[in-house]
Formats: structure tokens, sequence, C-alpha cells
């Protein structure tokens, strides 16, 4: 008990862990918002605030986040060429979201005109999802060689090298649990370039967002 309390304190010193957090709060509340919408009007209007007070707070915990792909590319761009022009494509995409996304929540918090909203979430989820699509690559990449390496060393048969493929199997699920949580994102950022009836529908971000969340939870808990 104590080792998971020491754990939740260092995973919410985390701006990531907040960030996770506060993400869980705004689609279970989306979630309850669409489910009770039609019976308990109340209780909707209630999940509706918690759900946009939620948005706008992880807004704000972002402040200057856009720097962090600026800083990846200045401090390992990565090892080959390609993954040096995959790096370059997800931060720069990431680095667009980020950084119009402070507009838009100016401007939802009305000290910009309320107007530039919907160009300011446009702006910012094209960047996202170009971001995240080169993110999803680099990583679908990376699980490839680490699967084609983990065959070589089981063909070795060397007691030896059991450490070695315990780490490349826990890369691998960290990278498939940013797959996922960089698809689900997609789709939400999808809803706000291209909006349509399944991308949009309540449960289909209120999923998505989750799937983010706590995919999110599971590669930022401590170990």
């Amino acid at each position: 008990m104590n080792d998971t309390v020491d754990k939740l304190v260092i995973f919410l010193a985390k701006r990531d862990g907040i960030d996770k957090l506060v993400k869980t709060f705004q689609y279970v509340s989306k979630l309850v918002h669409w489910h009770v919408e039609n019976t308990h009007p109340n209780a909707a209007t209630r999940a509706k605030k918690w759900e946009v007070a939620s948005g706008l707070s992880r807004k704000a915990f972002r402040t200057g986040r856009f720097l962090t792909g600026f800083n990846a590319l200045r401090r390992n761009p990565g090892p080959t060429p390609t993954f040096r022009l995959l790096a370059v494509l997800s931060n720069a995409g990431e680095m667009v979201y980020f950084f119009f996304d402070h507009f838009l929540w100016l401007s939802r918090i009305g000290v910009l005109d309320e107007k530039l909203a919907r160009r300011m979430s446009f702006i910012s989820a094209f960047g996202e999802a170009f971001g995240y699509i080169f993110f999803v690559i680099s990583d679908l990449i990376l699980i490839q060689e680490g699967i084609k390496k983990e065959k070589e060393i089981i063909k070795l048969d060397d007691d030896d090298e059991s450490k070695d493929l315990e780490k490349i199997r826990g890369e691998r699920v960290m990278r498939l649990m940013s797959v996922a949580a960089n698809l689900a994102d997609l789709v939400i950022a999808l809803a706000d370039i291209e909006p349509n009836p399944f991308c949009n529908h309540a449960f289909t971000l209120g999923i998505s967002g989750l799937v983010s969340a706590w995919a999110g939870w599971y590669r930022n808990w401590p170990s």
C-alpha cells in the first residue's frame, strides 16, 4: 500500500501525470453526459461542466509544452537519416499542436476573440494529427526491429541473453502503448479537422480519450 502511494505521489508530481489524471476526468465526464443526457438532465449538465473545466485545465497545464518537441530535436534527433526525418515531421506537428493550443485556450476563456477558437482548433488538431502519424510510424518500425532482434537472440539459445529479451519485450509494450495513445488521439483530432458521425460521436470520443489517458498512465507510472 505504501509503495503504491509513493508511486502515485511521484506520478502526480509530473506534468504528464496530472495531465493523464485530468484527461481521465474529462472523458469519463463526457461519457457520463452522453449516457444520462436524456434521463437525468441535471446530472448531465454537471458532467458537461466537469468535462469543459477539465479540458480547459489541461490546456493551461500544457503551457510551453511545444518546447518539448524542439528540445527533442535539438538533443536527440535520431540515430539514422530515416529516424531523423520522422523525428522532424512528428515533433514539428506536435509543436504546432501545442503552440496553437495556447491561442485556443485563450479564446475559449475569453481573453482573445471567441471567433478565433474554431480556426485555432483546426490548426492545432491538424498539427496533432500530422505529428502523431509519424510518431506511430516510428514506433512501428522500432517494434519490428525489436521483433527481429528477439528472434535472433532466441536462435542463439543463450541463457545470458535473458535480460536483453526482457528489455526488448518491455520496450515493445511501451511502444504499443504509445501507438494506442497516438491512434486514439488521432481519432479525436480528426473530429476537429473533418467532423463526421463516427469520430464526433460522444462514445467514440470518450473511449478514445480514455484509451489515450490510460495508455499514458501505464507509460508514466513509476516502475
